[in-house]
């Protein structure tokens, strides 16, 4: 299918290219906002203390530090694959959203949601981090406004699930498109795990914070978090490699090695992605060795569909670099087309991410987990994931997007490609730092230039940590100069949306069982009651709810 970002006036005024221009405008503004309060961050930890003179707009670190998690990880990514993934279904259904009334609604309500979440979140009411764990209490809006982004990416599932439903009718019988099928897996994935974090805003954590209810419990308050809190990660994720996968080995001159095996890899990602959030919580009393054993399994269950992935990419990409004449066994990477700022940044934040995945292994592992855990290792691996695979891989695609969706040419492709380095670069040097000072012992969350335990040999790696957050906020800065100059400056027309890349093994060659959404589905409810439903029976039975709340900053 081939798609111009000249398509006329009547495929402008869809809704799908509206709100997909308004999700991507509030993506980016929280994107700018988290980049600058990790440059506080990351001087800080340097020696450069600024926070005295930033007074009057933030109150202290650890302000800052949960604005940082809050807007990079959880609004910046929330909003943009709440605009990119529908854009995407919609091109391969070849059919407007279903509601577009809908579609709208939606948008507003996760916006109203987010600034209600804002206002105590600037006020200093809210300073409990992204993951906020009780005791520590925020006021109750910040909860409230995190729930209607939740409830509001329900909303963009419902619609995906309705337009799917058309478009099933119409082609009964067919393949699902792989763009369309990857979408919908990636929205219903999310949907079922966001049932533990909805959960604890709505029975825990909002009654608490409204006085309706005298205490809460911090045990159960991170069981149901983490049920949602690495499954997001795969909601990070999924988008990435929905582009990787349908867009990159097309632009990269070639064609997707395998459509099944894609599939495949996809439907285990939805069934494993949630029964596996005790890994997070190896240190914690109260689950038992048995129930963390049986999580870490299925962590390490879920690492196949990304090998699986990193396979079928891989091959894709050398399929594009050996039509363009490559030879060799590795230095057909030299061939890709690294002058399209799209490919670049996409190619490099998935050789980056390998690095990330191999940490990842690390921190799912009981005995190893005792080391690093709540150090700076995990702050480090987080950049490697959130950080690079997914926002690398987003700013690769918006350098595409942005010129499709407001109809102007990207304003300087070198900049870009500065950009990509520069951010690679920065980040090499930033997430290796704050590794090496985990395995020194040096805990995560924290103001080290106050801290009474800070350690001589802490302070080379300390300022390399300053100078990668340096690096990567100057990245920052030329990424959103060249998309601000593309969306208000640039003069040229814009070129065509990126053709979805055929494959050697096409959809043809997928069994048909494959598009049976019951079985997956009945599939991944069994395993969730398994990993999860005896420990939440006892930890119901016999939590006392009667934790006070904690305002400590």
């Amino acid at each position: 299918m081939a798609t111009t970002a000249a398509a006329g006036t009547a495929e402008d005024s869809r809704s799908e290219y509206g709100v997909t221009r308004a999700y991507l405008i509030v993506a980016l503004v929280a994107l700018f906002g988290g980049v600058v309060m990790g440059l506080f961050q990351g001087l800080e930890h340097a020696g450069i203390d600024l926070y005295p003179h930033l007074t009057p707009v933030l109150q202290s670190y650890y302000q800052g530090l949960t604005m940082h998690g809050v807007l990079n990880v959880l609004v910046w990514t929330t909003f943009f694959i709440s605009g990119f993934v529908p854009f995407v279904t919609v091109h391969s259904l070849k059919r407007p959203l279903a509601n577009p009334r809908l579609t709208w609604a939606t948008f507003w309500l996760m916006l109203a949601g987010l600034l209600l979440a804002a206002i105590p979140l600037v006020g200093n009411a809210a300073t409990v981090m992204f993951t906020f764990y009780p005791p520590m209490k925020a006021h109750w809006a910040f909860y409230l406004g995190l729930t209607l982004v939740v409830v509001g990416t329900w909303l963009v599932t419902l619609n995906l699930v309705l337009t799917y439903r058309g478009w099933r009718r119409e082609h009964p019988g067919e393949r699902t498109p792989l763009p369309a099928f990857m979408s919908l897996i990636t929205f219903v994935m999310w949907t079922i795990a966001s049932l533990g974090i909805a959960s604890e805003m709505l029975f825990m954590m909002i009654p608490w914070s409204l006085g309706i209810v005298k205490g809460t419990d911090a045990l159960m308050a991170r069981v149901l978090f983490w049920f949602t809190g690495h499954p997001i990660v795969y909601f990070w994720l999924l988008p990435a490699y929905i582009s990787w996968y349908v867009f990159v080995p097309k632009q990269a001159g070639g064609r997707l090695y395998s459509d099944p095996l894609a599939r495949v890899a996809f439907i285990m990602f939805l069934a494993l992605s949630t029964p596996l959030g005790f890994h997070h919580q190896f240190t914690d009393p109260g689950i038992s060795e048995n129930w963390k054993f049986v999580h870490a399994f299925i962590t390490f269950a879920v690492f196949f569909p990304s090998l699986m992935t990193f396979f079928n990419v891989v091959a894709s990409l050398e399929s594009g670099a050996r039509a363009r004449g490559a030879r060799g066994w590795v230095t057909w990477l030299f061939r890709l087309p690294w002058g399209d700022p799209s490919v670049a940044c996409q190619v490099l934040a998935m050789f980056t991410f390998t690095f990330g995945g191999i940490g990842g292994l690390i921190n799912a592992s009981a005995n190893l987990n005792l080391l690093v855990h709540n150090s700076a290792w995990i702050v480090g691996h987080l950049h490697l994931t959130i950080g690079t695979a997914a926002t690398l891989t987003y700013m690769g695609i918006t350098y595409w997007l942005v010129p499709v969706l407001w109809r102007r040419a990207l304003w300087s492709r070198r900049l870009a490609l500065a950009q990509a380095w520069l951010w690679v670069s920065g980040m090499l040097i930033f997430s290796h730092s704050l590794h090496a000072l985990g395995l020194m012992g040096m805990p995560r969350r924290s103001m080290i230039s106050a801290a009474p335990y800070m350690q001589p040999e802490w302070k080379m790696d300390l300022a390399l940590t300053g100078i990668g957050g340096s690096i990567l906020f100057l990245s920052a800065l030329l990424y959103f100069l060249n998309i601000v100059l593309t969306m208000v400056a640039s003069r040229q027309p814009a070129p065509a949306m990126p053709e979805f890349a055929e494959a050697i093994s096409g959809s043809e060659e997928a069994p048909a069982f494959l598009d049976r959404w019951p079985v997956w589905l009945a599939l991944t409810a069994a395993l969730i009651v398994i990993a999860y439903g005896p420990p939440l029976y006892h930890l119901l039975r016999s939590t006392p709810f009667d934790t006070p709340g904690l305002r400590v900053w």
